[in-house]
C-alpha cells in the first residue's frame, strides 16, 4: 500500500464489481493508497450503488491516466485540509 493511490476495495466485493463496471480492474493495476483523486473528490465511504462505485472507478482510473508527483502533492494537501476540524462534514 502507497500514502496514494486508488482505494483499496474488500475481496468480497471485487468479483461483483468487475462484472458490474466497466474497466473496474484497471485500477488494480496499481497500489492501492490510504487517500486518492477520488476521496478528495467526495468518492469515500461506503458505497450503497454501482453508480457510487462507478463515480469512484472513474476518479481512480483518471488519477491512474494523469499521475504525477505534483497531482500527489495536490492530493496529500486536499487530504490534509479536508481532515481538518470543520472543513468537510463527510471526511473520517
Amino acid at each position: 500500500m502507497s500514502l496514494i493511490g486508488p482505494s483499496p476495495e474488500r475481496p468480497q466485493f471485487v468479483e461483483q464489481f468487475q462484472e458490474e463496471i466497466p474497466r473496474y480492474m484497471v485500477k488494480h493495476q496499481v497500489r492501492p493508497g490510504l487517500t486518492g483523486w477520488a476521496q478528495v473528490n467526495g468518492c469515500r465511504g461506503e458505497t450503497k450503488t454501482v453508480e457510487e462505485m462507478q463515480a469512484r472507478v472513474d476518479h481512480d482510473i483518471w488519477y491512474i491516466e494523469h499521475w504525477s508527483p505534483l497531482l500527489d502533492i495536490e492530493i496529500l494537501l486536499k487530504t490534509i485540509w479536508q481532515v481538518l476540524p470543520g472543513h468537510d462534514k463527510q471526511a473520517y
